[in-house]
């Protein structure tokens, strides 16, 4: 088992410089960096003699467990990725912590990350996870994390849903790439209150190869300016607002106008030119009724009938 100690740091060649004039306990007291990625490493010792640690390099090793951390308080990018961890503890004490890698473990819980109010980054993609599991995330961490954090990946983790993260408000880069994403609108409700959400990957999930789902995401997010490795144009931005607006005043206009608005007669055959609706229902509802013929008509009958009672009245 290799262990990681200050004896291991004094052996590196990476990181043992030693100065002139000091000593091996002097020098890991000024030490800052720590870069020990790929030395089989699979237990953190004491190394509380590094009390001004700011990035500690520890990826791509057999570590399973986080501890002996306490001391970093200064402590702000942590490297992690690549190991055998399957919980995230101790680093309650790391309240300066900007930048978290976790990524390529086997952690099936974002948990433990309540203390850390300056976290701006958290990397837990592609852990390895039994068959039929996904990576999930304690309400707890979310909710502390949700003035802080802009950075998350999340990518290849079997995710299904993401409506747990509507809390993250600050996030401005967001990568969920190959996960089981596919309701489109569940992303809407989630990304779209995220207001300062400059670049987003969803490559490989379902909700991709939905139709319009490149629109939707660029309606949905305002400042979105990457989605998915490709830039959004403003004009592009521009043209689905103006559509957007066009149809909605369609809808508006045609909603407005009464399905049974009352006809306007115009009498023009008889004579009696337009009238207004009102004043034809007036009418009707009076019991009147239009002359059915034309008035020089009218004329010949009334001359008919004079004659006709004329010759009548002689013939008597």
């Amino acid at each position: 088992m290799v262990n990681l100690t200050t004896e291991l740091i004094a052996k590196s060649r990476n990181n043992f410089k030693k100065k002139r004039g000091l000593s091996l306990q002097e020098y890991l007291r000024t030490l800052t960096h720590l870069h020990l990625s790929g030395h089989n490493i699979e237990y953190i010792g004491d190394l509380s003699t590094c009390r001004n640690l700011s990035v500690l390099y520890l990826y791509d090793n057999r570590i399973t467990r986080i501890q002996n951390l306490d001391y970093a308080c200064n402590l702000t990018h942590l490297y992690l990725q690549n190991n055998n961890i399957t919980h995230i503890d101790n680093l309650g004490h790391l309240q300066n912590l900007s930048k978290v890698y976790l990524g390529g473990n086997s952690i099936s819980l974002v948990e433990g990350l309540e203390r850390l109010g300056k976290l701006e980054e958290l990397h837990v993609e592609s852990q390895r996870l039994p068959p039929g599991e996904k990576l999930l995330f304690d309400p707890r961490t979310l909710c502390s994390l949700a003035t802080s954090l802009c950075v998350f990946n999340i990518s290849n983790n079997n995710i299904d849903e993401i409506r747990d993260l509507a809390v993250l408000k600050e996030i401005k880069h967001f990568y969920a790439v190959d996960n089981k994403l596919h309701n489109v609108e569940e992303l809407e409700d989630v990304l779209g209150p995220w207001l300062w959400l400059f670049q987003m990957d969803l490559r490989g999930n379902p909700a991709c190869k939905t139709a319009k789902y490149r629109d939707r995401m660029i309606m949905a997010c305002k400042k979105l300016k990457v989605l998915d490795g490709r830039d959004i144009q403003e004009v592009t931005r521009q043209f689905l607002v103006n559509w957007k607006a066009s149809k909605q005043a369609k809808k508006k206009k045609k909603e407005t106008v009464p399905l049974n608005s009352p006809p306007v007669t115009n009498n023009v055959s008889m004579g009696q030119g337009a009238r207004p609706a009102h004043v034809c229902c007036h009418i009707h509802a009076q019991g009147w009724k239009p002359q059915q013929q034309p008035h020089r008509v009218q004329q010949l009958k009334s001359s008919l009938y004079r004659q006709l009672n004329h010759m009548a009245v002689r013939r008597t």
